[in-house]
């Protein structure tokens, strides 16, 4: 059991150091050294906790998405406006990390099969979800004029957050509600 609570904290620390670094140094200087060092372990720990170094950045992008989520416990009471006010918590509220996550969503999914799959799941279960509230919300809607709808709407707001994070006075909660609900003003 001790053995056991020591990879459970020796995770946490990489984890930890990992995000300090990624908020520090950005994607391109977080290195697997850079995190060994910051967390105190050696590599071969690191190994035998996370296959690569872009495995423990996906994890802190899913610990960052998570605490954002409206809906933790899959109980299906989020509406769209609840998750695209997630979205806008999560890009606005960590923007170190909104901005490697939509790096590794262009660049590491295009470069590297692994993370181009788990970027694609990570859509798919957004879809799913953002497909879901629509339908709760408009029973008349077709399954598919739905998940048309709701491509169309994270695409937009996917946008929206590039747009923002090269340009930081971009207001992007408003243009982002506006991408959900364009029939309301400013």
């Amino acid at each position: 059991m001790a053995r056991y609570q020591a990879g459970i904290r020796t995770e946490a620390r990489i984890t930890h150091a990992a995000r300090e670094l990624l908020g520090e140094v950005g994607l391109e200087g977080t290195t697997l050294k850079s995190i060994c060092e910051r967390a105190g372990v050696r590599a071969g720990s690191f190994y035998n906790l996370f296959d690569t170094k872009e495995e423990v950045i996906l994890r802190v992008v899913t610990e960052a998405i998570g605490a954002v989520d409206p809906d933790p416990d899959g109980l299906h009471t989020d509406t769209v406006a609840d998750l695209v006010d997630a979205y806008i918590r999560f890009i606005v509220g960590d923007e170190a990390v909104a901005r490697i996550y939509l790096q590794l969503a262009v660049s590491g999914a295009l470069t590297d099969d692994a993370i181009g799959q788990r970027v694609l799941r990570h859509h798919e279960r957004r879809v799913e979800r953002f497909r879901d509230a629509l339908l709760r919300a408009e029973p008349s809607l077709s399954h598919s004029a739905a998940g048309t709808r709701t491509e169309v709407l994270l695409a937009t707001m996917n946008g929206l957050a590039f747009r923002w994070l090269l340009d930081p006075q971009f207001d992007f909660p408003v243009h982002a509600r506006m991408a959900a609900h364009p029939n309301t003003q400013p």
